[in-house]
């Protein structure tokens, strides 16, 4: 248990940076996970198998976004737990957790397995790719229990203070999938199937390895499975719909924004998304301070010790500006270069280069709304950060894209998003400090245990 952090105590920012390091790195993994099968794809199996890929990726990515969301109630509920020290609590919401879930993901991977034609169908795949796509996603359907357990051990030990083990399991899912892909594809001669086996089989390993780890080590109360309490499932499912429903209004946004670039032809579309692949790479410090903040936070909530959480706060915001400035002043200078890793066309590289450099100076204020949400998160007022959420994509970031492209061509794209992520780090500050997110209680009834 050493390795866990107690965070209602001990020095905030040497528990930031420890803390936040781990997370970084799980997520920098993750991202290489989902390259690394694109590059093997399509150099082994061609444009049509990378195109099913990547349509399948669609549904894959609906999937892991309510995974996501129910992850984020587990880290309010848990961390709250454990700060409160309320073992027998943590013992009970892990059981709640595992029951759930199990039953969430063996009946949504059974659903997609049948279904998974006519979801494809759905979306408009094109019928010389359809086979492909049916059967990727068919594959990766079956693994669905691996999916969610995988990413449930980890956000349980981060909820309890430990972001090292996670990153453990991380890499052997990525060091699996890294020898499996080329394995499964090329010399079993498997295809696209091989692919999805590759992916499976790794979460599989890494998921029955976490079960392992953290049973030998007891680095979490499991117990042996039982029926949950209704109050369990439903303050799960309280927190856990409206957080899912946080990452579809963030993924039906992004396409949103894709309809305005498309509007101005394949080398914009080129650009913008090579930028976006290399966004998604610069924004991972963010997205990692949030989840620890989250973390850090939620246990301080547990103990009602609102002068730590806000020093919490205070400090994370800080730490994210300072990362995201020097990374921001780095995308500038060397914005052209990182582009041309990912495409050649001239027109696609001047907007691709244009939209980082502009795009890079509002970096700081979006990683302001990942730290201050997460800790609005971690009181468990998910339908208060769904509402910031809806304003941050629908009222500010979509509208104010489309107005900028409307008056200044190509470049209001990246100027209306910037724009946006200031507006809406305001409003995000807005409500962390003057919002009832610190009236909520998730544990009345807990309070004499």
């Amino acid at each position: 248990m050493k390795k866990q952090h107690d965070f209602t105590q001990g020095n905030i920012w040497r528990q930031l940076m420890v803390f936040s390091g781990p997370i970084m790195l799980a997520n920098l993994l993750q991202t290489s996970y989902q390259l690394v099968d694109s590059l093997w794809v399509g150099n082994l199996l061609g444009a049509d198998a990378l195109g099913a890929i990547a349509i399948s990726g669609t549904i894959i990515f609906t999937v892991l976004s309510f995974i996501i969301g129910l992850n984020n109630a587990a880290l309010t509920i848990l961390s709250q737990q454990k700060g409160k020290k309320n073992t027998e609590g943590l013992k009970r919401y892990l059981n709640a957790f595992i029951v759930l879930l199990s039953i969430m993901a063996v009946s949504l991977g059974a659903i997609g397995f049948i279904f998974a034609e006519a979801l494809l169908n759905l979306l408009g795949t094109p019928v010389e790719i359809l086979d492909l796509a049916t059967s990727y996603l068919q594959i990766n359907f079956l693994g669905m229990l691996f999916l969610f357990g995988y990413n449930f051990i980890s956000t349980v030990l981060r909820a309890l203070g430990d972001s090292k083990t996670p990153l453990r399991f991380v890499s052997v899912a990525v060091l699996l999938n890294v020898v499996m892909d080329p394995l499964f594809i090329a010399v079993f001669d498997f295809g696209i199937q091989g692919a999805a086996f590759a992916t499976i089989i790794s979460q599989g390993v890494a998921f029955l390895y976490g079960i392992y780890h953290v049973l030998r080590k007891k680095l979490a109360p499991f117990t042996i499975p039982k029926l949950p309490r209704w109050q369990e499932i439903k303050l799960i499912l309280h927190l856990g719909i409206p957080s899912g429903l946080q990452m579809s209004v963030i993924s039906a946004g992004s396409a949103a924004i894709m309809s305005v670039v498309t509007s101005f032809g394949p080398a914009t579309v080129g650009g913008f998304g090579a930028a976006q692949r290399l966004d998604s790479i610069v924004m991972l410090p963010a997205h990692a301070l949030g989840t620890a903040v989250g973390s850090m936070a939620g246990q301080n909530i547990g103990v009602q010790n609102w002068e730590r959480v806000n020093k919490i706060a205070r400090l994370g915001v800080i730490y994210n500006f300072a990362v995201m400035v020097a990374i921001g002043l780095l995308v500038v200078l060397f914005a052209e270069h990182a582009v041309r890793l990912f495409i050649q066309e001239e027109e696609a590289v001047r907007f691709g280069t244009r939209y980082l450099q502009i795009i890079a100076l509002c970096y700081p204020f979006l990683g302001i709304n990942f730290i201050l949400n997460g800790v609005v998160r971690a009181a468990g007022a998910m339908y208060q950060v769904l509402v910031l959420n809806i304003i941050s994509f629908w009222v500010l970031r979509y509208p104010l894209t489309y107005i900028f492209s409307k008056f200044m061509g190509d470049t209001g794209i990246a100027v209306g998003m910037g724009v946006s992520f200031m507006i809406s780090s305001v409003f995000a500050y807005l409500y962390f400090r003057f919002g009832k997110w610190r009236e909520k209680v998730l544990f009345k009834q807990k309070k004499q245990e």
